[in-house]
C-alpha cells in the first residue's frame, strides 16, 4: 500500500499534534482539591487550608501567600507535606471577610503554575 505525500503529511501532522498536547497536559500542576474550596464560607478564627495536586509538588519552592478584606498579603509556611502531591498550612486569628489563597507550585516537571482560592470567613 502506497500513501501519498498528503496522507503522510497528515498523519506527521496529527503525531505531532498529539505530542505537543500531552505534553503541554502534563506541563502544569492543576489543582485538583482544596479545603476551604473556591467560594467556600468557613467559620474562623483559625483556618487550615489543605491542597491537592494532580502531580508532585516540590514543597520546598512553592509559595503559599493569604491575601486579606484590606489588600494586605502575608506569607503562609507550608508544613510538612503529607504526601508529594498535596500542600498545608494554617492561619490564625482570620475575621470575618473575604480572603485569597494564592499559590505558587513548582511541579515535578519543574514547570511553575499559579492560582488562587477565594474564601469567606464568617
Amino acid at each position: 500500500m502506497h500513501l501519498s505525500f498528503r496522507s503522510w503529511a497528515m498523519r506527521l501532522l496529527v503525531l505531532v499534534l498529539l505530542v505537543w498536547t500531552a505534553e503541554f497536559a502534563w506541563a502544569h500542576a492543576v489543582l485538583v482539591e482544596s479545603s476551604p474550596a473556591a467560594n467556600a464560607a468557613v467559620k474562623g478564627p483559625d483556618i487550615a487550608f489543605n491542597l491537592r495536586f494532580n502531580v508532585r509538588i516540590d514543597g520546598d519552592r512553592s509559595r503559599l501567600w493569604l491575601l486579606s478584606p484590606d489588600g494586605n498579603t502575608a506569607p503562609l509556611p507550608i508544613e510538612k507535606q503529607p504526601s508529594p502531591d498535596r500542600l498545608q498550612a494554617h492561619a490564625s486569628g482570620l475575621k470575618a471577610g473575604t480572603y485569597k489563597l494564592q499559590w505558587h507550585v513548582l511541579a515535578s516537571d519543574g514547570h511553575m503554575s499559579k492560582g488562587e482560592i477565594p474564601f469567606t470567613v464568617n
